[in-house]
């Protein structure tokens, strides 16, 4: 007899039941819902980064919108001279005009120009067989390599010393030319029966230029000037001065005064250098410098004009080791000269001439030489141009964002309607046309040449929301012309242009304004649509947990009544076998 059997969700004769791939698909039947309003939160948020950027580019006109009211925008003023070398600047609002300016003469600084040749000589005797090149306390120090002298080329070595490179000189020319020093005048002479002449251009060692010896065309040259230099970097006491220091205490300390301003002094730990540092860095209004080639050291005042420049030092002091009490020369500042369109002589103490002067208040005036300049005071033209181009720019990117945001075009292939992320955003559209109405409408009250955006030349073009200078010379004319025309028509407080474009792009902007009503709707309907979402995959969980439950109770009995089915046939065919 055949066993009896059970089909089920495991039957041995029609297979396998995959149930949990039916609950799956049960599930996402049921799951319509939540990708319908998915989807719909996904196309707020795209409204939400539109809405944003269109924020972005309103607060960028409004920027634009903002500076044109400000007054010196129009008042703003250029000013040109005839000589590019001359410096002129004019302050908003400076009266415009041309001023013909005559310098006859320039403002100068004092000087105190100390006495020369304060520092010993190379050497203290004419003999200089054990002075080296290296240790030459020369102004310049000397490089090895070649010169020439008489066509001869004569090589030296920083190793040899002054007499070795005289003894190089004359074996070069075959004793023609002849050198050497002289402590008395501290100078190197050349002499010769015949002019000497001096360098080539494939010369590699400075030493004639250190030895300042230039071409003269006769047989003797001599050091242009004395040839010892002071020593800048090291101690004062070593800085090979002629002069001793007397005037200081015990530890070498000293001071002096330049224009009535203390400066101290070691002479045993600053330089010379330390103390001319020191110098400039004080109030004392003067910048010190060493002239190494005259060996002096020169106060000059760090501000131009008809003052001089003084200092004070007890006898035996630093100031008169370098020259700067008794043999020193003072040559006072001189004030500038000048004259405005074949006026009377005026003076400044500076050569930046004032305009308040000759009545051109806020006009500053750099004079460069003594001669006649022409100086031009004009609108800035290019301010205002500029500043307006911006506002048609943004206005411009403004209107061109909402027209692609909010357009509705038909698929010409297909015939079907196409919205864009804010068609449905009536008031949007509402606004950006009420704007393009206000910017070109006429401004209330005023009188003068310009009442509205058509008489700068600026309209909309022919086929578009874009504002454009149609009239370029109607635009520059305007500017330049009728400035405070302009003025008033951009800047005139609460009925201007400016102040009525900003307060309807203030009612767009604020916080409860247009964008952000839109926004917050767009972001209260994302926060339900989350709400909404969270509740029905709450359901769909607990759907899928009883679905999971009763098919996986089934497939437990489905297994116990197999279990009993083969007990059952198994007694039967043991009866069975029996009975035979």
């Amino acid at each position: 007899m055949a066993s009896i059997n059970i089909s089920g969700l495991t039957s041995s004769a029609y297979g396998s039941f995959d149930w949990q791939t039916m609950v799956d698909r049960l599930i996402a039947v049921d799951s319509t819902p939540i990708t319908r309003l998915q989807a719909t939160e996904s196309a707020n948020k795209e409204k939400l980064a539109s809405l944003a950027q269109l924020q972005t580019d309103i607060t960028t006109l409004q920027s634009s919108v903002q500076a044109l009211s400000d007054s010196s925008l129009f008042n703003g003023r250029t000013a040109t001279a005839t000589d590019s070398n001359w410096k002129v600047s004019a302050a908003t609002g400076t009266a415009t005009g041309t001023y013909a300016i005559t310098v006859s003469q320039l403002a100068t600084a004092a000087r105190l120009t100390g006495a020369g040749n304060i520092t010993a000589g190379l050497s203290s005797t004419d003999d200089v067989t054990g002075l080296t090149l290296a240790s030459l306390p020369t102004a310049t120090a000397v490089t090895a390599g070649t010169f020439t002298v008489n066509g001869q080329q004569v090589t030296i070595a920083l190793t040899d010393s002054l007499q070795d490179v005289f003894a190089k000189i004359s074996t070069a020319t075959s004793g023609a030319v002849t050198a050497g020093y002289s402590a008395a005048t501290d100078a190197v002479t050349l002499s010769s029966a015949s002019p000497v002449v001096l360098g080539a251009v494939n010369d590699t060692s400075n030493f004639l230029q250190a030895m300042r010896l230039a071409n003269n065309g006769t047989g003797t040259i001599t050091s242009s000037f004395a040839l010892g230099a002071a020593s800048l970097n090291v101690p004062i006491v070593n800085a090979r001065l002629n002069a001793a220091i007397t005037a200081v205490d015990g530890s070498g300390n000293g001071s002096f005064t330049v224009n009535g301003v203390s400066i101290a002094y070691n002479v045993n730990t600053d330089s010379l250098a330390t103390v001319l540092g020191r110098i400039n860095a004080s109030t004392a209004g003067v910048t010190a410098s060493y002239d190494a080639a005259a060996d002096r050291i020169v106060l000059t005042n760090n501000t131009t004009g008809d003052i001089g420049a003084g200092v004070n030092e007890a006898a035996g002091g630093l100031l008169g080791a370098l020259g700067l009490t008794s043999g020193a020369t003072l040559v006072h500042g001189q004030n500038a000269l000048f004259s405005v369109n074949g006026g009377g002589t005026l003076t400044s103490a500076s050569n930046t001439l004032d305009g308040a002067a000759f009545g051109a208040a806020g006009l500053s005036v750099q004079a460069a030489s003594a001669t006649t300049q022409t100086i031009t005071v004009a609108t800035d033209t290019d301010a205002m141009s500029t500043a307006i181009q911006n506002f048609i720019n943004q206005f411009n990117a403004v209107q061109s964002s909402i027209d692609d945001q909010t357009q509705i075009t038909i698929d010409s292939t297909t015939g079907k309607v196409q919205s864009s992320l804010l068609s449905g955003n009536h008031d949007i559209q509402n606004w950006a046309e009420g704007l393009r109405a206000l910017v070109f409408a006429q401004v209330p009250g005023l009188t003068g040449t310009v009442r509205r955006l058509a008489d700068l030349g600026i309209d909309f073009d022919s086929t578009s929301s874009q504002l454009t200078v149609k009239d370029s010379s109607k635009f520059a004319a305007a500017l330049a012309n009728s400035t405070q025309d302009v003025a008033a028509f951009f800047d005139t407080a609460t009925t201007g242009f400016a102040a009525t474009v900003n307060a309807s792009l203030n009612n767009v902007l604020s916080v409860h304004g247009l964008l952000s009503m839109a926004s917050s709707t767009l972001i209260q309907q994302n926060n339900s649509i989350e709400n909404q979402v969270a509740a029905l995959q709450r359901q769909l969980d607990q759907e899928r947990a009883l679905l999971t439950t009763a098919f996986e109770a089934m497939q437990t009995a489905q297994s116990l009544a197999q279990t009993q089915l083969n007990y059952l046939n198994q007694m039967f065919n043991n009866s069975s076998n029996s009975n035979e």
